[in-house]
C-alpha cells in the first residue's frame, strides 16, 4: 500500500503512521481504513453506511463508532499538521456521508483492503438510487416499520441497562475501604482492600452473611496497587493477591500469593507475574510481568511458563486482561495511565490487538455480564467519574450507566454475570500543612486550613497569598488572600477543566495552568488579580503541569506527541515553541538557580524515574530516582539542591528530602495509612509544606441483577 501526501502530511496505511510538520501520529487500524477509503474518493462524498460495510464488513456496529473515528481522524490530522487547516481536510456533511477535501495527487494508488474492495464513486451513489428503487416497491406502511424498527436497533434503541431492577446491598460499614475487589466464580465469596486495622489488607466475605474475615493480617506485603490486585482460583477455593516486594538493597519485584479462601498462611504462586485471568474453561490463563510494555502471555492454566502474545509501544501499559466468555478473545486496557486509557482486544494466538473504546480517558475493570453485554469504568472528558458503563458488543454502542453522581472505582462480575461487586466512592479534598521538622512529623503536626469554601486541590503558595482549585472537579482558580483570608474567584472554566496543578510565575504576579475541553487541551496565562487571561501557543496538545523559567520569560510544559510527551519551551513574547527534551518527559520543575531543571521519564511499571535537564538542554546527572505513579509533583526547597517529593504505596504515601548532589533521602512526615496525599507545594522559606488529602470515601456493594 503506498503512502499518501495530504499537504504537508504523509501518510503510511502500511505502517499505521502520519507524519506532518508538528510531530508523527500513530493510527488505530480502524482509524486508518476510515483514512484510505475516504481518500480513495477524495473529493466525493462517502455515506456513513458505505464506510460502515467497509470498515466493519463482518459485525455490526453503531454509527457512534464511525463518528469515534472521524473525530479521532480529525484529532491526527491537527495534532501532525499543526494547526485546524489540518483537521478541516475531512468534512461531514449532514445525513450524506464525509468528504476528503483534498485531490491526490496523480499516481497515487492506495490499496482498499483486500477483505473489504471498496466500490468506485459511481457505485456509492448507486447502491442509494438502488436503495429507493427497491423500497418504492414495497408497501409505504412496511417499509417505515421496518426501516423505523432498523435504525432503532442499530441505535441500540432496545438495549436495556444491566442496573434496570437490580438489588442493592452494602457490605461494609467502616472506614479506610480501597478501591480493589474480586468475587468468585459462583458469586459466593467477596474479597476487597481495607486498611480497618491500620494497614491494607485483603478481606473476605461471604455473600448474604454479612460475615468479614480479615485474611491476610499483614502476612502479604504490598498488595496497594494501581491496578487489579486480588482474584480467585477457578475452583474459588484459593484468592490470589498481586504483591510488591523491595528487597534490603531497594530492587523491586513482583509476584502473585495466594491465600486459602478459608483462612491459612498466604504463600507465593507465581513469580514475576501479575494481574492472572482464567479462561471460561478455567483451562488457560493471561498475564504479565512487570516489564516495559506490559508484554501479555498466554499458558495453560498447569505451566509456569507462557507464551508472550503481545507487547505495548514504548510508555504504554496493559492491565486489566480479561477473556471473552467464549475464550475467543482478550481484553484489557491499554494506553497511558493514568487518564490515556481504552478497551482493546486480542486473539489468545496473537495478532494485531483491536482497539474496542475511544474514550481517551481512565478506564479500568472491563468484565462481562454475558457474551453480548461488556461493563467496565470510564472518566467523562471533563475528567469527572468514573462512572459505570456498558457497552452491547454486537454494535459497539457505549453507555453510561446509572444515574446521579455515584462514581465506581472497581469492579468484578460472577461468571454467569448475575452478581456484580464494587466499590462506590464519594470523595472528600481538604487542605493541609505540616511543618518541616529535624524529625518526622505525624498526622499530630499536621493542621487542616479553614476554608470559606467546601473542596479544593492542587495548593499553590504565592506572595500573601494560597492559590487552589476549586471546586475539586477543577473548573475554578481561586486565591486565598493570607491577610484578610478572603476568598477571590480568579478563573472560571465553565466546560474547561485544569488538567494538572497551576503554576506561580517567579514575583507571584502571574498563574500559567494548563486545561482541557472536549479532548482537546491548550495553555493558559492569567495574571493574579484575575485580569489579562490569554491562551500561548494555540495549537499546542498540552500534557501535566507547567512550570515557568527562573526569569519568568517562558514556560516549560508537556506537549502530547501521540504515544508520548516531551517538554517544550514557550515563550511569552509569541515567538516559536522550543523542543527541550527528545525523550519522554513530563511535570517539570526548575532548580532555584536556573541551572537544570528535573522532570518525570516514562512510566516502568507502577513507577517512573526522575530525569534532569542542564539549562542548556544537555542531560544533567541526577541521583537515581524512582517515585510510584499518581506521586510526579516535583518542588525544589528555595535554597540548595534539595528536592521535596512524594513515596509509598497509593494510600499510604509521606514527604521525603532528596538531596541531588548526595543523594541523601530523609523522610519527612509519617502519617498513618489511609491519609492520601495528591498534590502540595512548600513555602518560600521552607519550613512548611501544603497540601491536599483526598479521603475516597468508599464502600463494598453487591449487585444482583434481575433475570432478563
Amino acid at each position: 500500500m503506498n503512502s499518501l501526501r495530504l499537504g504537508d502530511c504523509t501518510v503510511d496505511p502500511a505502517a499505521g503512521e502520519m507524519v506532518g510538520p508538528a510531530g508523527s501520529e500513530q493510527l488505530d487500524p480502524k482509524v486508518m481504513r476510515v483514512l484510505v477509503v475516504l481518500a480513495q474518493h477524495a473529493g466525493a462524498v462517502v455515506p456513513r453506511q458505505v464506510l460502515l460495510e467497509i470498515v466493519w464488513p463482518d459485525v455490526v456496529v453503531g454509527d457512534d463508532v464511525l463518528s469515534r473515528c472521524i473525530y479521532q481522524l480529525r484529532r491526527h490530522l491537527r495534532k501532525a499538521g499543526g494547526d485546524e487547516r489540518h483537521a478541516a481536510l475531512v468534512e461531514t456533511l449532514p445525513k450524506r456521508g464525509y468528504r476528503l477535501n483534498f485531490e491526490c495527487p496523480a499516481g497515487t494508488a492506495l490499496q482498499a483492503p483486500a477483505s473489504a474492495p471498496a466500490p468506485a464513486p459511481a457505485t456509492l451513489h448507486a447502491r442509494t438510487r438502488t436503495g429507493w428503487l427497491v423500497a418504492a416497491g414495497i408497501a409505504l406502511l412496511l417499509v417505515a416499520a421496518v426501516t423505523t424498527f432498523w435504525h432503532l436497533r442499530r441505535a441500540d434503541y432496545f438495549w436495556q441497562s444491566p442496573l434496570a431492577g437490580a438489588r442493592f446491598t452494602r457490605i461494609t460499614d467502616f472506614d479506610g475501604v480501597a478501591p480493589g475487589v474480586a468475587i468468585s466464580r459462583d458469586g459466593a465469596l467477596i474479597a476487597f482492600l481495607a486498611s480497618r486495622q491500620g494497614r491494607l489488607d485483603a478481606w473476605i466475605s461471604r455473600a448474604g452473611t454479612g460475615e468479614l474475615r480479615n485474611i491476610t493480617q499483614g502476612r502479604v506485603p504490598g498488595i496497594d496497587n494501581p491496578v487489579r490486585s486480588l482474584g480467585f482460583t477457578p475452583d474459588s477455593s484459593r484468592m490470589t493477591v498481586w504483591t510488591r516486594i523491595v528487597d534490603a538493597a531497594g530492587e523491586e519485584s513482583i509476584h502473585t500469593w495466594v491465600v486459602p479462601a478459608t483462612g491459612g498462611q498466604p504463600h507465593p504462586y507465581l513469580d514475576n507475574v501479575a494481574e492472572v485471568a482464567w479462561s471460561a474453561d478455567g483451562k488457560r490463563i493471561v498475564y504479565h510481568p512487570a516489564a516495559p510494555g506490559d508484554p501479555l502471555f498466554v499458558s495453560d492454566a498447569n505451566q509456569t511458563t507462557g507464551r508472550q502474545i503481545y507487547i505495548a509501544p514504548n510508555g504504554v501499559h496493559c492491565h486489566f486482561p480479561v477473556w471473552s466468555p467464549d475464550g475467543r478473545f482478550i481484553y484489557f486496557v491499554q494506553g497511558r495511565p493514568p487518564d490515556q486509557m481504552d478497551i482493546w482486544r486480542i486473539a489468545p494466538d496473537g495478532g494485531d490487538p483491536e482497539r474496542i473504546t475511544f474514550h481517551d480517558s481512565r478506564v479500568s475493570y472491563p468484565v462481562f455480564v454475558n457474551r453480548a453485554t461488556l461493563l467496565y469504568l470510564a472518566t467523562a472528558e471533563d475528567g469527572s467519574g468514573p462512572w459505570l458503563h456498558g457497552m452491547n458488543m454486537e454494535r459497539r454502542v457505549t453507555r453510561r450507566i446509572g444515574v446521579g453522581l455515584e462514581r465506581y472505582t472497581s469492579l468484578a462480575a460472577s461468571a454467569d454475570g448475575r452478581r456484580l461487586v464494587v466499590t462506590r466512592a464519594t470523595p472528600r479534598t481538604s487542605l493541609w500543612r505540616v511543618p518541616v521538622m529535624g524529625r518526622m512529623a505525624t498526622e499530630a503536626d499536621a493542621a487542616r486550613i479553614s476554608l470559606p469554601a467546601a473542596g479544593a486541590r492542587w495548593p499553590r503558595l504565592g506572595p500573601g497569598y494560597l492559590l487552589l482549585v476549586s471546586p475539586s472537579d477543577g473548573s475554578g482558580i481561586r486565591k486565598l488572600t493570607t491577610a484578610d483570608n478572603r476568598l477571590t474567584e480568579l478563573w472560571n472554566g465553565k466546560q474547561d477543566r485544569l488538567v494538572a496543578g497551576p503554576a506561580i510565575d517567579p514575583v507571584g504576579q502571574r498563574i500559567a495552568f494548563s486545561v482541557a475541553r472536549g479532548g482537546k487541551t491548550r495553555l493558559q496565562v492569567i495574571n493574579a488579580d484575575g485580569t489579562g487571561l490569554r491562551t500561548l501557543a494555540a495549537n499546542l496538545q498540552v500534557k501535566g503541569a507547567p512550570a515557568w523559567s527562573p526569569d519568568g520569560k517562558s514556560i516549560v510544559v508537556a506537549v502530547d506527541r501521540g504515544h508520548e510527551a516531551r517538554l517544550f519551551k514557550v515563550p511569552l513574547a509569541g515567538t516559536p515553541v522550543v523542543p527541550v527534551a527528545a525523550d519522554y518527559s513530563r511535570d517539570p520543575a526548575w532548580s532555584p538557580d536556573g541551572r537544570f531543571l528535573v522532570f518525570n521519564g516514562a512510566d516502568v511499571g507502577p513507577t517512573f524515574p526522575v530525569k534532569g535537564l542542564s539549562a542548556s538542554g544537555r542531560p544533567y546527572a541526577v541521583p537515581d530516582l524512582v517515585l510510584p505513579r499518581g506521586a510526579r509533583r516535583l518542588v525544589f526547597m528555595p535554597s540548595g539542591n534539595a528536592l521535596v517529593v512524594l513515596k509509598g504505596a497509593v494510600h499510604d504515601r509521606n514527604f521525603w528530602l532528596v538531596d541531588l548532589e548526595t543523594g541523601h533521602e530523609r523522610q519527612l512526615t509519617d502519617f498513618d495509612s489511609g491519609f492520601s496525599i495528591d498534590d502540595f507545594d512548600v513555602s518560600a522559606d521552607g519550613r512548611e509544606i501544603v497540601f491536599d488529602q483526598l479521603r475516597e470515601e468508599s464502600d463494598v456493594v453487591q449487585i444482583d441483577l434481575a433475570r432478563r
